[in-house]
């Protein structure tokens, strides 16, 4: 039988995608290793940043990373990794638009190399230009509420709060403030960065967020492969039990089976 759950696309910028698993290209031990595993999870998009790879079409093409990207035949999503100042982020952009043919970025604005947190003090400008020079941004941010509304304010369609530091897999450490966050937004939000475990990625879809962003916890996994399809499982799990509608939780135990009458031997007297 047919549920209303089965048709349950993502939709970022009025465009629809099947998954809601994004996945990030870098640190896999090989490329056949991240071919396969980006076949088994059958991801949204994939991430790629132009300045730790070599663009489609320069002299220095990088071990056939981008006909890789052709051939899997996946949207890329490029990314500003790497950048530090708004200037940085407005040109590497531009370039991106110009070699992938793509109004796409993932906003990544650093502002500590230690724990690669976002530049908060200048990440709202940096998105607002972009907007206004027709991108579609996606905004890598932490989980400041307040933060992630001027981002909205500005014209982002959707927000990518951190679940913990990028590489770190610590999964969600500060579950409150995503939670509110959650709550109070309206926009689509996928949770970027942090994650270790697909039992990270269903948490979060459970709270109601409405897609992951992935590179480390699979590129770094044992076995890759079956790491992308745990965490697509996972993510589409959670989902699925977020439409669904979780019980409330009990403050003491309730039975199962509820005893409608107490069979007469409970209330027998000893012979």
């Amino acid at each position: 039988m047919s549920s209303s759950i089965d048709a349950d696309p993502l939709v970022l910028y009025g465009q629809s995608f099947q998954s809601r698993l994004l996945l990030g290209t870098a640190r896999y031990p090989s490329p056949d290793l991240l071919e396969a595993a980006v076949r088994r999870a059958r991801p949204a998009m994939l991430t790629a940043s132009l300045r730790r790879q070599t663009g489609p079409g320069t002299p220095q093409t990088d071990n056939g990373f981008w006909e890789l990207m052709r051939r899997l035949d996946v949207p890329v999503l490029p990314n500003t990794a790497g950048c530090h100042s708004v200037q940085e982020v407005v040109a590497t952009a531009q370039m991106a638009r110009e070699l992938f043919d793509t109004p796409w970025i993932k906003l990544e604005l650093i502002g500590d190399d230690y724990t690669l947190q976002p530049d908060t003090l200048n990440l709202v400008e940096a998105a607002s230009l972009l907007i206004r020079d027709g991108f579609k941004v996606l905004p890598y941010t932490t989980e400041d509420l307040v933060l992630c509304q001027r981002l909205v304010d500005v014209g982002c369609q959707a927000v990518m709060p951190w679940a913990a530091p990028i590489g770190t897999g610590r999964g969600p450490i500060n579950p409150y403030a995503l939670q509110v966050l959650r709550e109070r937004l309206a926009v689509p939000l996928l949770v970027d960065a942090g994650l270790g475990l697909p039992s990270h990625a269903c948490q979060v879809m459970e709270w109601g967020y409405d897609g992951v962003l992935l590179n480390t916890a699979v590129a770094l996994a044992q076995d890759p492969v079956a790491m992308a399809g745990a965490f697509a499982d996972a993510v589409q799990a959670g989902r699925t039990a977020h439409r669904a509608g979780a019980m409330a939780a009990q403050e003491s135990a309730q039975p199962s089976t509820p005893v409608l009458g107490t069979p007469f031997w409970h209330h027998a007297e000893p012979q």
